[in-house]
């Protein structure tokens, strides 16, 4: 019984270090605010590889691929 108990713990402690952590969500523009998130190729942020554009009026433009390496800047309508 206590073997049993053991191994199904040693089970559920192997699965949560093997299971991987979700990707970091993209920040939420606020209301009332213009929003811009560029998004580069590298750490270096040379290469701008696309691009999201959200309006005072709450219209989205995007163009390109979401990469790991954004930047993103915020201003008030």
């Amino acid at each position: 019984m206590i073997r049993r108990v053991l191994l199904t713990a040693a089970l559920v402690g192997a699965s949560v270090l093997v299971v991987p952590g979700s990707p970091a969500q993209a920040r939420a523009c606020r209301i009332d605010h213009e929003c811009v998130t560029t998004y580069y190729a590298d750490s270096g942020r040379t290469t701008v590889v696309g691009e999201r554009y959200e309006s005072c009026s709450g219209t989205v433009y995007t163009w390109g691929v979401r990469s790991g390496y954004p930047t993103f800047v915020e201003s008030p309508c």
